[in-house]
């Protein structure tokens, strides 16, 4: 028989670890960003042409690289940060596999263009999918310029399956703002076609996260500083008051690099126990010093992963570092045992000197003084004339009669059911029928069993429904705010806002301003009260986060989901008979009672022949 295994081409296997290393065009910028950043560049500049998926360029001033650098950096494997096996285990770089440029020329057209300070000119090389077309001379300044044409031109399925210009752009901004806060001495920009997204001056770690989560953000952070034989830890957290629902600004970064940890993320969520409301995330900006020997970075193509090798003290530290910054900034509660805070003296109370009470009293009260026929009496000194009380109580005897006589006449209006969908009483009189289980269910009567309705989601679907014909058809009407409503939000967010302003116009929101991190509300919806609002803008924003539209029509479907989801009544409100019996008129009066806007089961029956199977 002939040999089967054979030896894959290199532009092959190039593209097969393309498939690990470049996922997106965030992947690009990412693995580019930091090589500039090992070659010590102190400004970086990244251009971007429709979401990178034409054009990605980043230019750095770094040392550059030589003529044979240049060329041997597209090679597979080829790096200058390691040397042997164990160099995996002190590492100080971002880049070390020699993976990242040689994957990306294997599905690009890349330019790339570099000098060292010490040459008179620079290299200019241009790759093809692995192939070298050209490699020249060029003049240039000391560092390094790489632009990546057209991802994945030569693998269609992959450039099918990227998601919209929108949804590529957030991933783009979401891995440059977590190469930015690991490096705030580094200046960064970053161009998107012919606009320009952030301009990053070199700073310090607060400067730095406030350039870019906005202004605003300086007064909610909390500074953490802990410093252990295993590990340093210094950074911020947010204030439990400004918790959000979701979990966008949450940074862990070890070694200066980014890294996704659930376990030292429950550390801290547990550090703020009892300060949180329920579905509230806190915001983390921490950075962790640890000895490269004690982690392994290597186990993960994207190297957002990090294997501790001893996670529970980093847990602990974490927890109580954050614990104490909390208490220390008198954002938890303190309990202080050398001394009372209710015997300390009012500021406006310091100066002053107690002052003489005054007794008045009444001379000619006495209570044993006598009437005109010798008996005694008591007068009470603040009445002496009781007036004519006696006349309170006329009539109020042999009447009792004619009172229940005129209580028997009054007759009472009662609540008009329309529809005989819930069935009647034997006698054809109307009823109410429905009572309400755990504060969960509604429980209604059919004419030949029982009805099951899940509160939340029939409300959901009745509001869903309504929000659509308000988006679609008609404004909904709106109820003026007495004061104007000031809401922070972080450039991302403001920009999803933006995108999404005339639907929430249409639903009942009144937008005054939308600066770039700000927005002032001056109306909102009559269903929402103005305790709500914060709240369901954080959840519609982290719905579209997570569940980006294509279109407009599924931009309006994906809002009234969000909308009605936020605004439906929830499991655990206790309901009376009249808002239970609204809930299950308004429920059979939409289109698709049965299933929610998530095609989940609205309610269930349960049929009078399996009750009485039950029973046998």
């Amino acid at each position: 028989m002939n040999d089967v295994i054979h030896l894959l081409p290199d532009h092959v296997a190039n593209q097969i670890a393309a498939g690990e290393v470049v996922q997106r065009p965030a992947s690009v910028i990412k693995e580019l960003l930091e090589n500039a950043i090992d070659a010590r560049a102190k400004n970086i500049q990244v251009f971007i042409k429709e979401a990178g998926k034409i054009l990605i360029k980043i230019v750095d001033d770094g040392v550059g690289m030589s003529v044979t650098d240049a060329r041997l950096s597209f090679e597979r494997h080829a790096t200058s940060k390691i040397t042997s096996a164990e160099d995996l285990f002190r590492l100080n770089t971002k880049g070390f596999r020699g993976e990242a440029l040689a994957s990306i020329a294997a599905i690009a057209h890349v330019e790339l263009r570099t000098k060292r300070e010490t040459d008179e000119i620079g290299t200019c090389i241009k790759i093809e999918g692995s192939h070298v077309v050209s490699q020249e001379p060029c003049s240039m300044t000391t560092g390094t310029s790489i632009s990546v044409k057209n991802l994945f031109y030569n693998i269609p399925a992959r450039r099918n399956f990227l998601k919209s210009d929108t949804v590529e752009t957030r991933h783009i901004i979401d891995e440059f703002q977590r190469v930015a806060l690991a490096h705030p001495n580094i200046a960064f920009s970053l161009v998107h076609n012919v606009g320009e997204l952030f301009q990053l001056p070199a700073s310090n770690y607060r400067q730095r996260i406030t350039n870019i989560l906005g202004g605003k953000t300086n007064e909610k952070l909390v500074p953490v500083n802990e410093e252990t034989e295993i590990l340093t830890i210094s950074g911020f957290v947010g204030k439990p008051q400004f918790a959000k629902r979701t979990r966008g600004e949450q940074f862990f970064f070890v070694n200066d690099r980014f890294i996704k940890s659930p376990y030292l993320n429950h550390a801290v969520t547990q550090a703020f126990e009892g300060l949180l409301k329920d579905n509230a995330y806190p915001s983390y900006f921490l950075y962790l010093k640890v000895d490269p020997k004690s982690i392994d970075i290597n186990i993960h193509p994207t190297k957002t992963e990090i294997k501790f090798d001893d996670e529970h003290a980093l847990y602990a530290i974490m927890r109580s570092a954050i614990k104490h910054s909390l208490g220390q900034f008198n954002v938890s509660p303190v309990l202080d045992f050398d001394r009372d805070p209710t015997l300390d003296t009012p500021y406006d109370y310091q100066n002053k000197q107690a002052s003489t009470p005054k007794v008045e009293v009444d001379r000619n009260f006495n209570p044993f003084r006598s009437d005109a026929r010798g008996e005694r009496s008591f007068q009470p000194p603040f009445k002496k004339d009781p007036g004519s009380w006696d006349s309170l109580y006329t009539g109020l005897q042999g009447e009792d009669t004619e009172v229940s006589a005129d209580v028997r006449q009054i007759e009472f209006e009662s609540e008009e059911v329309t529809g005989n969908l819930f069935g009647a009483s034997k006698g054809g009189e109307a009823q109410n029928s429905t009572f309400q289980l755990n504060k969960k269910f509604i429980i209604s009567t059919l004419k030949n069993g029982m009805l099951v309705i899940d509160q939340h989601r029939a409300h959901t679907r009745i509001l869903y429904e309504e929000l659509l014909k308000s988006i679609t058809v008609s404004a909904a009407v709106s109820q003026q705010l007495l004061f104007p409503l000031s809401i922070q939000f972080s450039q991302n967010e403001i920009a999803q806002l933006k995108g999404i302003k005339d639907a929430l116009e249409q639903t009942g929101f009144i937008f005054a301003e939308i600066s770039s991190d700000s927005v002032e509300i001056t109306g909102i919806p009559t269903s929402v009260s103005e305790s709500e609002v914060v709240m369901l803008l954080e959840q519609l924003l982290a719905d579209f986060e997570n569940e980006v539209p294509g279109n407009n029509f599924s931009q309006t479907d994906l809002l009234a989901k969000s909308l009605a989801k936020s605004m439906a009544v929830k499991s655990g409100n206790l309901l009376n008979s009249t808002e239970q019996q609204h809930i299950v008129n308004g429920l059979f009066a939409c289109k698709e009672p049965t299933l929610t806007p998530s095609n989940k089961p609205v309610f269930i029956t349960l049929p009078i022949e399996e009750l009485e199977k039950k029973f046998m």
